[in-house]
């Protein structure tokens, strides 16, 4: 996190000069395109020019971490869930069954496994960029972007405060593990069992959620007093303007979303089972 209170590192790489606009429409084309397909074929390219979009955008490491495992954990966890629920759901898409092991209540067979780590690579592919967009986007400017682009001021503002808001919940998160941890709850290894730890951390959630509701009241109230709204336009003391470098990247995310519409409508894109 800045010093700031933003997630936003400033560096001067391609993905921090580009407007903020143009970054969130890269962002929606890349999700289309994810979505639109079921193929290993389609998401690990993806993800490979994804991670090496993310290496040259130059992030530390020890400050994307956090969330870059959060996303991995989810998968894994995705993942397994749908290997226990419907271990033989890949058979129904392919008409065929290769038995991998016999559970019991049913059989686990290679075309799940193989579908699974389809949709494992889907989600994963979306990381390398939501983590770019994450951390190389200026709230400020990102409003003013869409706001410029059209998009109401207010709607605008709004993601301006989600980005903000995002590292004073983490720091809240945090603080309410540690007055938790001062009276005897144990988060980490070998302070319980992990059905315990699992407890203690559900048990955030309440004083979580009700200090973010707190929050955001006390927010709302000092626009209120300050009277945003009642005009129709508003100016912004930061934002970017477009430069060469923000038109090619958008003409190129459109040909690319036209060129994928094109593909699946002629029915490429499916799930690709390679044996």
């Amino acid at each position: 996190m800045s010093k700031s209170g933003m997630l936003y590192i400033e560096r001067d790489t391609l993905f921090h000069r580009m407007d903020g606009a143009a970054k969130m429409l890269v962002l929606a084309v890349w999700t289309v395109i994810v979505f639109l397909f079921q193929d290993l074929r389609i998401f690990v390219p993806l993800f490979g020019i994804g991670l090496v979009l993310l290496i040259n955008a130059q992030l530390p490491w020890k400050r994307i971490r956090l969330l870059v495992w959060l996303m991995i954990v989810f998968n894994i966890f995705n993942s397994l869930f749908s290997l226990l629920i419907t271990p033989a759901y890949g058979s129904t898409l392919t008409g065929t069954t290769t038995v991998l092991l016999d559970m019991g209540y049913n059989v686990l067979t290679l075309e799940t496994v193989i579908y699974v780590f389809t949709l494992s690579m889907k989600y994963m592919s979306l990381m390398p960029i939501t983590v770019l967009f994450i951390y190389t986007t200026h709230p400020t400017r990102m409003a003013s972007s869409l706001n410029r682009i059209g998009v109401p001021y207010k709607i605008a503002y709004a993601f301006s405060i989600a980005f903000r808001y995002i590292p004073d919940l983490q720091a809240e998160f945090r603080h309410i593990s540690n007055a938790m941890q001062a009276r005897g709850l144990g988060f980490g290894k070998g302070e319980g069992t992990i059905v315990q730890r699992l407890k203690h951390f559900v048990s955030i959630t309440t004083p979580l959620v009700l200090s973010s509701l707190h929050r955001i009241e006390t927010i709302s109230n000092a626009m209120d007093l300050r009277g945003f709204g009642k005009h129709s336009k508003r100016t912004w003391f930061s934002s970017t303007e477009w430069h060469r470098e923000d038109y090619i990247v958008v003409i190129v995310s459109v040909l690319v979303l036209a060129a994928a519409i094109i593909w699946r409508v002629q029915g490429f894109g499916t799930f690709w089972y390679p044996f």
